[in-house]
């Protein structure tokens, strides 16, 4: 394979994944290799080998594609709240400058927030039920929704809102037409950063209060000390991560089909 193509083939989406899986790859390999040496302590570590054997075996008695899907569903849940809330609350910000000037401070101040350690309080309001993973999750993820869709409203080039007024358009028709196309980037970093908050939150108060998802698998094997199936269930977290990454991005790509 020649220069040129060999360089349009990794700037593709195709080469791109290609690359990651190789690197992803070999960054196993490296760490299945430093804990046969006995670098790294295989009772903290298990192998990656035997971590990829354990996973068959969770599939079949410990029910964890049922597991995904709960941990997915409340995932999912949380992600649409972060969007019809989030955005619209972003824009609230944009358009009366006293709302910003009182709230943005707080809201920023919410993003560094441990709303994992009140899920006693979400537990009173909600009970040990989904709803109350599933709030804590929104909660967690609101503030850089917020925040990012304000960046990127407050960003759009004022040559855009000029020309939105020569030709008399509305504040609303100004928002749909310019404000919000051109703020799509921003709000979707929103979106994945509010989703990467709200993961972290779903499967750690799964954990906590033991109620379902892949939460509860990994405080289950992690007491039983079933160290590669614990870390086996922890790929499905990671899995869940990506399948939404993934969709988030394709749908991106389907809003801004000229990017």
């Amino acid at each position: 394979m020649s220069k040129a193509p060999l360089r349009e083939w990794m700037a593709s989406r195709v080469g791109a994944r290609s690359i990651g899986i190789a690197t992803v790859a070999a960054l196993i390999g490296l760490v299945e290799l430093a804990i046969r040496a006995g670098i790294v302590n295989r009772f903290i570590v298990p192998l990656p080998s035997e971590i990829i054997v354990a996973i068959p075996r969770i599939i079949v008695e410990e029910n964890v594609l049922h597991r995904f899907w709960q941990t997915a569903q409340e995932l999912l849940w949380a992600s649409l709240l972060l969007a019809g809330a989030g955005i619209p609350l972003g824009a609230l910000l944009h358009r009366f400058r006293i709302v910003r000037l009182a709230c943005e401070t707080w809201v920023g101040a919410l993003a560094s927030a441990p709303i994992v350690l009140m899920y006693p309080l979400f537990l009173v309001i909600f009970g040990r039920s989904a709803t109350t993973i599933v709030m804590i999750g929104f909660a967690a993820g609101l503030a850089p929704v917020i925040l990012k869709t304000l960046e990127g409203l407050s960003g759009t080039r004022q040559v855009l809102l000029n020309v939105g007024r020569s030709f008399k358009l509305t504040n609303s028709q100004q928002f749909w037409k310019i404000l919000l196309p051109a703020a799509l980037p921003a709000v979707f970093v929103g979106l994945k950063l509010g989703l990467i908050f709200a993961m972290i939150n779903i499967v750690g108060v799964e954990f906590l209060i033991n109620f379902g998802g892949l939460g509860q698998l990994i405080n289950e094997l992690a007491e039983r000390y079933d160290l590669p199936g614990t870390y086996g269930a922890i790929c499905f977290v990671i899995l869940t991560s990506i399948v939404f990454f993934d969709t988030t991005e394709r749908l991106e790509r389907f809003l801004r089909p000229g990017e």
